[in-house]
């Protein structure tokens, strides 16, 4: 569906322009749509919804409305799909699951900044207003994300759309009414199958990394950035670091595998870098090496990398960080919105100690009572 789109965008015109090169720099595919008309601007995003919706440079609002349009046609095709008695019973039953989960999409408050239903499906949703945020997070996830597991009812702060909400809402818990934030659950990279081996090398990251720097450069504005990035997601992260604009001030991973990077200095940024590992999180057991295109490296918990390592008390498993009152979701909003003074340390962690109300409150707050 996108490919077919892409093709006529590419043959396509608006006021007598033809369609701007969608592997353009975002300035210039701002410039362009500056340049038209309302009615025109509204045009293409009903013609080319996934073209529009996915094209960075296009104004907010437009993306907003065509993935909209986007994600109807997509539940249209779905629906069809669950009545198509070519399909086996499997298939329907696929198609009927795909179909509730894009008319969860299609509720009135939620706004996508991308999406694609092709294959296993991408998206990134948008918590907040982007446009006059003073500060934004990205949430990069891990392996076995899809347009199915792009939110759950139950675990629900186990997946992306859970994790990005939980966020926004603890970093305005931080700051009330003091602090304008945006979040973005940013699924939009082909994620591996957890339970193959694409989640054991760096391919996928590779692809992600490229994907993930041209999202950050395409956000409105110059305000600070933090990634958030969980799981296969730090490993994202870690390959994308040395592209990533300046504006990108700190780098939280948690539940980290690797970032394909021996110490924060292999990753070359000047983002502050965070690492969160619960105590009963089985990532710990995963051995931390790379051996060419396999494994993705050093542990970014383990004091020698050089992170700064934060207290993830009341964690649970590989997938709590996000849990509303869990002392990691609160030192993830405290990163989001800027207060880093006010984090706590995992316990005996030095490589904290350079924020010395941090090291003291995370000793305080860890004591065993």
């Amino acid at each position: 569906m996108y490919e077919r789109q892409l093709a006529a965008w590419g043959r396509g015109a608006a006021g007598g322009r033809a369609l701007p090169d969608p592997e353009a720099e975002p300035a210039r595919i701002a410039r362009y749509f500056a340049g038209l008309t309302p009615a025109q601007r509204a045009g293409l995003a009903e013609r080319y919804p996934l073209v529009v919706g996915n094209l960075p440079g296009a104004p907010l609002a437009l993306r907003y409305r065509a993935n909209r349009l986007a994600i109807e046609d997509a539940r249209r095709e779905e629906r069809g799909r669950m009545r198509d008695e070519r399909l086996s019973p499997a298939g329907r039953h696929e198609a009927g699951r795909r179909m509730h989960r894009l008319e969860s999409m299609l509720r009135p408050e939620r706004r996508f900044l991308a999406f694609d239903p092709t294959g296993r499906g991408r998206a990134a949703e948008v918590f907040g207003d982007l446009e006059r945020a003073a500060r934004i997070s990205l949430v990069v996830p891990g392996a076995d994300t899809e347009l199915l597991t792009f939110e759950r009812t139950r675990g629900r702060h186990t997946a992306p759309s859970g994790m990005a909400r939980a966020l926004y809402r603890q970093e305005r818990v931080q700051r009330p009414g003091a602090l304008r934030t945006a979040v973005i659950a940013w699924a939009d990279y082909d994620a591996p199958d957890g339970l193959t081996m694409s989640a054991a090398i760096a391919a996928p990251a590779a692809a992600g990394a490229e994907r993930l720097a041209e999202a950050v450069r395409a956000l409105p504005g110059r305000v600070p950035v933090a990634l958030f990035c969980h799981s296969y997601g730090s490993v994202v992260c870690g390959v994308a670091a040395p592209r990533l604009p300046g504006r990108i001030t700190d780098i939280a991973v948690t539940g980290s595998p690797g970032m394909r990077a021996e110490d924060v200095n292999g990753l070359r940024t000047g983002a502050r870098v965070w690492a969160l590992r619960a105590e009963g999180d089985w990532i710990r057991e995963v051995p931390h090496l790379a051996i060419g295109p396999l494994g993705h490296g050093a542990d970014p918990a383990a004091p020698e990398f050089g992170a700064h390592v934060l207290s993830a008390a009341g964690s649970e498993g590989h997938s709590g960080y996000y849990e509303p009152g869990t002392e990691s979701l609160r030192n993830l909003a405290r990163v989001g919105a800027g207060e880093v003074e006010e984090v706590t340390c995992a316990p005996g962690a030095p490589s904290c100690a350079p924020f010395t109300r941090c090291a003291r409150e995370g000793r305080a707050r860890e004591r065993p009572a």
